[in-house]
């Protein structure tokens, strides 16, 4: 009988062992915090299942799903037509969050928060815009004590995705930008210093006096940075947070494409955070393992309900109601 219940326990543990299930996953730094701790937290409630999540940025995260070298990709900026058909299998673009992207600065001297136009924002990173002293700036910020120093431009280095948010806003609001530069998650900088990911890019505004950079909110927040309002599409200045982002999604919830791939920067309304996105996972249609397809489903089901509800600790915005809905469809795609 001993015998028998010793054997038994080798093989339940034999199978817990099979059934354990890795996932390799990579792209995105604008929604790591989150993601860092919705793939903790999913493994306690699911031991069987462990997400392993590079944080190499939007371009890294998609040519890794395009070699096939990752079991899904993460991305701030929705993959183009090209990028698609350049994969074997479709991927599914699944919206997981809602985020802003601030601009961050270190003014030694200069503690209040500061107001940016689109013109002076678009102007310091053509390099128009040279000292912190600027009659638009000193114009926009009546009362701060702006000094004579030059103004040092900090942005990503790597293929981001938080770079195509930002540069898409430029785009959108400064046709100068948009002829000269344009939007990618890669571009020709007119000038600055490029550093990799959202923390080095707030790692080196924070150790850099007259540095300004753009990092998504929770980046700004977590190292104690300065960052400023926005002057938005209908000529209010709003700092982003849980209300101002989830009012940009608003109109975009409605009219949602089939395919998720949207953008939301310079969103129309007086609440709506002009440089705000989405970010996406971006899922295979076909995963040949069964296994892995059933754990991958159960943690975007897990995703867009559980893990929902830790979006405003970590500064970021749930997905409406109505994205949701349209999401928990789409998983009947993934084979």
């Amino acid at each position: 009988m001993k015998t028998s219940i010793a054997l038994a326990g080798i093989l339940l543990a034999g199978t817990s062992i099979v059934s354990a299930q890795s996932i390799n996953a990579a792209g995105a730094t604008f929604p790591y915090p989150i993601y860092s701790k919705w793939f903790e937290e999913f493994r306690q409630a699911h031991p069987s299942i462990e997400i392993n999540y590079q944080s190499i940025g939007s371009g890294g995260g998609i040519q890794q799903l395009t070699a096939g070298t990752v079991d899904f990709g993460a991305s701030d900026m929705p993959m183009k037509d090209a990028q698609i058909a350049a994969l074997k299998i479709k991927p599914l673009h699944f919206p997981t969050v809602l985020g802003g992207l601030v601009p961050t600065y270190n003014i030694p001297g200069v503690s209040q928060d500061l107001k940016f136009t689109p013109e002076t924002l678009s102007a310091i990173y053509l390099g128009k815009i040279t000292k912190w002293n600027d009659p638009q700036l000193v114009k926009d910020n009546a009362g701060a004590k702006l000094p004579a120093s030059d103004i040092v431009v900090v942005h990503r280095s790597d293929g981001s995705g938080t770079t195509f948010v930002f540069t898409d806003y430029l785009s959108k609001v400064s046709p100068q930008w948009k002829s000269q530069v344009g939007a990618n998650t890669s571009v020709k900088w007119p000038v600055g210093t490029g550093q990799k990911g959202n923390e080095g890019v707030a790692g080196m505004v924070k150790q850099t006096p007259g540095a300004i950079g753009y990092v998504e909110l929770i980046y700004a927040v977590q190292t104690h940075l300065n960052y400023g309002l926005m002057r938005n599409s209908a000529g209010v200045f709003l700092k982003a947070d849980f209300n101002s982002v989830t009012a940009a999604a608003a109109g975009a919830a409605k009219d949602m494409p089939s395919d998720f791939r949207v953008s939301i920067t310079n969103a129309p309304g007086k609440t709506a955070y002009p440089i705000s996105s989405f970010t996406w996972m971006l899922i295979p249609s076909d995963i040949p393992n069964a296994a892995k397809r059933k754990a991958i489903v159960e943690f975007l089901q897990w995703m867009l309900t559980t893990g929902q509800k830790d979006c405003a600790g970590l500064g970021y915005a749930p997905l409406p109601k109505e994205v949701v809905a349209k999401e928990m469809k789409q998983m009947a795609m993934i084979k």
